[in-house]
């Protein structure tokens, strides 16, 4: 196990009218002045944004709002929040939806305070100053309820591209599971596979002696393969929607990341998807992973062989592990296929002839380095590999 330093400062309020309580812990955490940022309909039609406004109402804290967050959250948005709160002197910012909702008021909270363009913290800048940021969580996806980082991307080129920062971890989350049951079965799909994608980001090491942070990947990745078909089942199952909303933000806050070596190509390579095709996040992950799996799984063979054994249950082969190994990642696929997952490029929208652009985009585009991935380097064509084996 590699050193580390680990800092996780978000208060968690879980469980059901939680969102209630929202004007109280503004006040709790110095919120005088509120940006609420939320996405479309679904926060406005099921009465969530009116009773957040009462609690802030009840509290005597004044607002402004800016709605129209989409998913793969857009840079111009983002200038237009940045603009706003300065004009309304804002001093906190509330997000109000899903990862993307949140991921848009980390941006537009770092935004405020800095001189330049906010921009810069997507090109590798250390994110050093931000608002605080409060969220009302309404989707169990992306972790962004608990974690240190953003994802924007920029309209000009579509670039989709990420910034970290401590300063970013929301001062405080309410995780309503109730409030995630009225999501249609493919938003939930695509939620589980980007819970289940943060953690193998994770899984899949060249550190040593991790056992404590393998065990727990393994028992977050297990529950989501139980809750995945009952909540698909049953999308009013309280029970299995908390346990998925609470694995989410356990897969994401980085307390499963801490003394490893990370991988992180997977996700960089699905953003090139969603950026050029607007497909979910997800459902991109469900195409991108099992190729990168496919690709890499002779890296470390009994790594893979490890997993497909004690998260899906196939025999170890001691003898030939690649068997074993190969079985897990076909486990992998027909999981995410009985869950309604994408399984090719084409069925997120994806072209071969699109190949070599997203695999040059990935390794260089908006300054990159010119490869991705921690467990394994991938130059350029390893990367456009990876595409051809999603056709």
């Amino acid at each position: 196990m590699n050193n580390f330093t680990f800092y996780s400062p978000t208060y968690f309020v879980f469980g059901k009218d939680e969102e209630n309580n929202t004007g109280k812990y503004v006040r709790r955490f110095g919120g005088t002045k509120v940006l609420i940022h939320f996405g479309g309909g679904s926060v406005v039609r099921s009465g969530l944004l009116d009773r957040v406004k009462a609690s802030l109402e009840a509290e005597g804290i004044a607002w402004a709002e800016l709605g129209g967050v989409k998913p793969n959250p857009r840079s111009g948005l983002v200038y237009e929040g940045i603009e706003l709160c300065r004009k309304e002197n804002v001093d906190f910012i509330l997000a109000v939806g899903g990862g993307s909702t949140i991921d848009s008021a980390k941006a537009i909270a770092a935004g405020v305070l800095y001189d330049g363009d906010f921009w810069d913290y997507y090109c590798g800048k250390p994110v050093e100053k931000a608002l605080p940021v409060a969220t009302v969580l309404t989707i169990a996806a992306a972790g962004s309820e608990g974690s240190d980082g953003s994802v924007i991307t920029k309209e000009e080129g579509m670039l989709k591209r990420a910034a970290s920062g401590d300063v970013m971890r929301p001062v405080f989350s309410i995780l309503n599971p109730a409030l995630t049951q009225t999501l249609p079965a493919f938003q939930t799909a695509a939620g589980i596979t980007d819970i289940m994608a943060h953690l193998f980001e994770r899984y899949f090491t060249n550190t040593k002696d991790v056992e404590v942070t393998d065990r727990v990947i393994e028992g977050l990745l297990m529950t989501m393969i139980h809750e995945a078909p009952r909540v698909i089942a049953d999308p009013d199952d309280y029970q299995a929607r908390a346990n998925i909303m609470w694995a989410g933000m356990m897969a994401h806050n980085d307390c499963c990341g801490v003394g490893r070596e990370q991988d992180w190509a997977s996700h960089n390579i699905e953003h090139e998807l969603s950026a050029l095709y607007d497909c979910a996040h997800g459902a991109g992950l469900a195409v991108v992973f099992p190729a990168w799996m496919e690709y890499n799984m002779e890296h470390d063979v009994m790594r893979f062989a490890q997993v497909a054994n004690r998260v899906w249950g196939c025999p170890m082969d001691f003898a030939h592990p690649e068997v074993t190994a190969k079985a897990g990642i076909t486990a992998f696929r027909n999981f995410l296929r009985s869950i309604g997952m994408p399984q090719t490029l084409a069925e997120v929208g994806g072209k071969e002839e699109d190949i070599p652009y997203l695999a040059h985009t990935a390794c260089y585009g908006n300054g990159n380095s010119g490869t991705q991935g921690g467990f394994v380097v991938l130059q350029e064509e390893d990367v456009a590999n990876i595409y051809r084996l999603m056709l």
